[in-house]
């Protein structure tokens, strides 16, 4: 067994597509920062137990696989709420590496599915997580489809993830929202969603488009939902938001009833707080009177 390990340790490929072993991801699944990652699991879940003092969430991040902190957000939730049946949906994954879910499938041992419509991505991480020494003997599941309202739940099920889920992760540049509500497959306890902050606090959304793709052809800020519409889906959906990586784009909810003593609802002004957004928000101007969908 060892030596077959050594054998896919060797074989875990460089993103570019060379056969030099990426020491930069291989560092991100060593035993040292597992070992880090067990014992904050461990500290958070026994203060908590014990009803000691716990931090904000905002103060949780760091970032391992995922574009900014949300590796370390998700590690502070799953260690309160609890791992349950490790289970996880990234819609909108590209090659499932810089991804939300990659550290929880790597590290954590979780099992899921990667779902994008960009084939090539979708070829690059089933090879790496098939050679890759944590994930080579039951990688996750890939799956190359364009995501739709009409499709989402049908390309679930015939996945083999339906009932309840740990984490659902939705990340489409485009139409997040609509998607999100025609979900029904799934019942995750937490969400994430990307919003699109340069809406700012205007409760809207582009309308639904189920032949769009990325880059919008009208203007290049024009798609997706804005934060104050997305929670009011997630309240209608049964979540409260509780918090967002540190620039507000990728919004974090717990379904209701779940740890509202340690995640409580937090407003969508809370999550626009950095001066980024004051800026971002300024993109919307020369589209703020085009149409949109009000929620």
């Amino acid at each position: 067994m060892i030596k077959k390990i050594l054998v896919k340790l060797g074989q875990v490929m460089f993103p570019g597509g060379s056969n030099r072993i990426d020491h930069e991801l291989l560092a991100k699944t060593n035993p040292s920062l597992k070992a880090l990652q067990v014992s904050l699991y461990n500290k958070w879940r026994t203060d908590y137990e014990a009803g000691h003092p716990l931090p904000k969430l905002e103060h949780t991040g760091m970032r391992i696989f995922s574009q900014l902190e949300e590796d370390g957000l998700l590690l502070y939730i799953f260690s309160i709420l609890g791992m349950g049946n490790r289970r996880f949906v990234d819609l909108g994954a590209a090659d499932g590496i810089n991804s939300n879910c990659a550290n929880l499938a790597l590290n954590w041992g979780w099992e899921g599915l990667f779902v994008d419509g960009d084939g090539e991505q979708i070829d690059r991480g089933k090879s790496f997580y098939a050679k890759h020494p944590d994930t080579w003997l039951y990688p996750p599941k890939f799956c190359c489809e364009f995501i739709k309202t009409e499709n989402v739940n049908d390309i679930l099920e015939r996945n083999s993830v339906t009932g309840e889920i740990e984490f659902l992760n939705i990340d489409i540049d485009g139409n997040d929202y609509w998607i999100w509500d025609a979900i029904k497959a799934v019942d995750p306890k937490v969400v994430m969603v990307e919003t699109h902050v340069e809406f700012g606090k205007e409760p809207i959304t582009v309308a639904y488009d189920p032949d769009y793709v990325y880059p919008p052809a009208r203007h290049p800020q024009y798609f997706g939902a804005g934060p104050t519409a997305l929670e009011k889906l997630a309240r209608k959906k049964g979540y409260r938001l509780v918090g967002s990586n540190l620039y507000g784009f990728n919004t974090i909810y717990i379904k209701e009833g779940l740890a509202e003593d340690v995640f409580p609802t937090v407003t969508v002004d809370s999550i626009l707080k950095h001066p980024r957004n004051k800026e971002r928000h300024q993109l919307f101007e020369p589209i703020k009177d085009w149409d949109y969908i009000r929620v």
